[in-house]
């Protein structure tokens, strides 16, 4: 099952940091200071876990209500428990991944802007300044 926002975070810290998630793991991992981009990945990290947990919990919830299963005490317990899990994923993704994608909105770097000519003046001849 595709991960999207995570996805999309990771296409948006390589493209802010100009290298692939593999090279920014490792460059983090040599480094024993916080930085920006060790956060990014935390969060990042976090958005991929919960987004894992959501898979699992769905797979284990269609399956405790399969058709013709029998829904008990025990059962509607787990249905419970499962759609709780869910909920507290889904809620931990959307907020790790709207804080990671606002830092790197306000990291992103416009390319700079072409230089705009200087207008120029018309230089003073010699009888121009005679004149005044």
């Amino acid at each position: 099952m595709p991960h999207p926002v995570s996805d999309q975070l990771t296409e948006g810290i390589e493209a802010l940091f100009g290298r692939s998630r593999a090279d920014l793991d490792a460059h983090t991992a040599t480094t024993d200071r916080p930085t920006m981009l060790a956060a990014l990945l935390d969060a990042l990290a976090t958005v991929e876990l919960a987004e894992k947990n959501i898979e699992f919990q769905r797979e284990r919830l269609l399956q405790l209500a399969s058709p013709g299963r029998d829904i008990g005490p025990a059962a509607a317990g787990h249905l419970l428990d499962c759609s709780r899990r869910i909920a507290e994923s889904v809620a931990t993704r959307d907020a790790q991944a709207r804080l990671a994608t606002a830092v790197i909105q306000s990291l992103y770097r416009p390319a700079a802007p072409a230089a705009t000519p200087v207008a120029q003046t018309p230089a003073l001849t010699a009888a121009t300044v005679r004149a005044h």
